[in-house]
């Protein structure tokens, strides 16, 4: 059995995202980012698979993806408050890193169990930044689900994104809000 590890569950039991507009630079740099993103991977991966891949996005990539996101946007007539929620998880973001599913074929591994795996890098990597004292969130949005957004992040057949972490200084801190009701969700069979 492992040996318990109190600061580590209380830090599970009082995590907390933070807004993405809460965010600002600076985010860390490559050093600081490093272990968050070898934390992240340390995760479930049924047949070592690795069916994930990240890209980190700063300066000018993010410049770049909300411009992308802007022309999109008009482009396909979606309503200016949704453009600008599409752009602005990019050009106010001092860093974010792309999680990208990319399913391995296999008949060991069902795509489903790949995905939660893709899943758990995810949030792994919300919970590593926070450990490491910055700000984090985990959020996806219409450009998650842009066929051209995807091509323009150089995704390849079949890839897709599974959440954009952005990663900052936090400047305020969130509230804490309503948690589950373990008597409403959580049932015990012991027979």
């Amino acid at each position: 059995m492992p040996a318990p590890n109190p600061a580590a569950l209380d830090f599970l039991l009082t995590r907390r995202s933070r807004p993405a507009k809460t965010l600002a630079a600076p985010g860390p740099d490559r050093a600081a980012l490093e272990p968050i993103l070898t934390a992240a991977l340390r995760v479930p991966d049924h047949g070592k698979l690795e069916p994930w891949r990240l890209i980190v996005l700063e300066g000018a990539a993010l410049a770049r993806l909300a411009a992308l996101a802007a022309d999109l946007g008009e482009a396909s007539g979606k309503p200016p408050e949704q453009t600008a929620k599409g752009v602005s998880q990019f050009s106010e973001s001092p860093l974010c890193v792309a999680v990208v599913a990319v399913p391995r074929p296999t008949d060991k591994v069902p795509a489903w169990e790949q995905e939660l795996s893709v899943g758990c890098v995810c949030l792994s990597l919300v919970n590593a930044a926070l450990a490491a004292g910055w700000g984090a969130c985990w959020l996806s949005g219409w450009p998650a689900y842009d066929a051209a957004f995807r091509a323009g992040l150089g995704l390849g057949e079949g890839e897709r994104i599974a959440g954009f972490v952005h990663i900052g200084t936090e400047t305020v801190a969130p509230p804490d809000r309503p948690r589950p009701d373990l008597a409403a969700t959580v049932t015990w069979a012991s027979e």
